[in-house]
């Protein structure tokens, strides 16, 4: 039996955060593409620095002369997403940062085992992830430490806390017990502001309303201690004060640590990629096995090879908490969705510029919205899973 008791930590980081922003960038582009053509191909990474953001990766459009006029967007592309965080500093201005693009055609070698069999568009292991210690069947650490960023830029950006900047960092240590969330017992927030002068406790006083909208009352108790700018001051910020990459918070945009990853990132890669396709297919697969009350708590891991389209396997993991056998709930989740590549697009309408709202705050324990995005947390599969079984 797993333990009952114990403290568990994640962490997130906000849409200023310089990786994020680069993940920001790179969805960006990423939604241009499958806006100009669904089937448009795309893997675009990005780099920033003080003064400066790098954008590289292959994509492919089918017809190449739009495509050479397609990238002459790019660099306006990145601008936006940059005024749109809020970033305005002497040394990372959305407005005067050189934008160098070096995005390429993809590779032949690559197409030709993803293009007319609608292969996988690489090899690798992609895992999916839900327990019902939330409503929205999150791990609540995660859960709870986005919330408290995605509020934080919502004030600032309305005018209503303009000491706030937006590079910021959230980490929610809670206690367990009996296998359930009920404290929080260490509460880190940073957050980049205005002034030099500015003590911690001045910026908790602004943000401590905030995150008590967010975090369920009575896990903030007398026993949780709070650190808010636990350095002191925090003005220089975003990619002046560190260098960010798309790619490098996987585990901020999945589970905050609660459960496995696969390895692979999301951002700036279209849906022939399994290493996003999938990954948001096992999510869907295994929220709906706890919405239907298979299991309190379900993994599920998928595998695949570039240019084969069926997966390799399909493992489920309840972690003791179902009632199913574990192959039957195999056996049902591979009835009730197509996990080929081509299979998953198209239940879960992938093909649709839907990437950059993912950049920031997760990409799992949203809510589905009409026009597609996050349709991957959708539970409309609960009563196909209990008659497969």
């Amino acid at each position: 039996m797993s333990r009952q008791n114990y403290l568990f930590t994640s962490e997130s980081v906000s849409e200023g955060h310089p990786d994020k922003v680069c993940d920001r960038i790179s969805d960006a582009v990423l939604d241009a593409f499958l806006a100009e053509e669904p089937m448009a191909r795309v893997g675009c990474e990005t780099f920033a620095t003080s003064g400066l953001v790098v954008i590289g990766g292959e994509v492919g459009l089918s017809d190449q002369e739009r495509l050479k006029d397609f990238m002459g967007r790019i660099s306006q592309i990145a601008r936006d997403c940059i005024r749109d965080i809020g970033y305005e500093q002497e040394k990372f201005h959305w407005n005067t940062c050189h934008v160098l693009n070096f995005l390429h055609e993809q590779s032949a070698h690559i197409w030709q085992g993803v293009g007319g069999n609608q292969g996988a568009g690489d090899q690798g292991i992609m895992f999916g992830y839900a327990v019902d210690e939330t409503p929205e069947l999150m791990p609540a650490p995660i859960h709870y430490s986005h919330k408290i960023l995605k509020r934080l830029a919502e004030v600032r950006k309305s005018g209503a806390e303009p000491i706030l900047r937006p590079d910021s960092k959230s980490q929610l240590t809670l206690r367990y017990e009996g296998g359930r969330p009920v404290e929080v017992v260490q509460l880190v927030l940073s957050t980049q502001h205005t002034d030099e002068s500015q003590t911690s406790d001045e910026i908790r006083a602004v943000v401590e309303p905030y995150i008590r909208e967010v975090v369920p009352a009575d896990w903030l108790t007398e026993n949780t201690e709070w650190h808010v700018n636990p350095t002191g001051t925090f003005v220089i910020g975003g990619p002046d004060g560190d260098a960010g990459l798309t790619g490098r918070k996987i585990i901020v945009d999945t589970y905050g640590g609660a459960a496995l990853h696969g390895g692979g990132a999301f951002s700036g890669k279209d849906p022939s990629k399994v290493d996003r396709s999938a990954a948001y297919a096992a999510r869907y697969l295994a929220k709906n096995v706890v919405a239907a009350g298979l299991a309190r708590r379900c993994t599920i891991q998928l595998s695949y090879a570039i240019g084969v389209a069926r997966p390799l396997s399909v493992y489920v993991d309840t972690h003791g908490t179902a009632e199913p056998d574990e192959e039957a709930i195999e056996r049902a989740v591979a009835e009730v969705m197509d996990l080929t590549p081509t299979g998953i697009r198209e239940h879960l309408q992938l093909n649709r510029p839907i990437y950059q709202r993912t950049s920031a705050y997760g990409h799992f324990g949203r809510e589905p919205e009409a026009d597609g995005g996050f349709s991957w947390e959708r539970t409309d599969l609960v009563e196909a899973l209990k008659k497969a079984l």
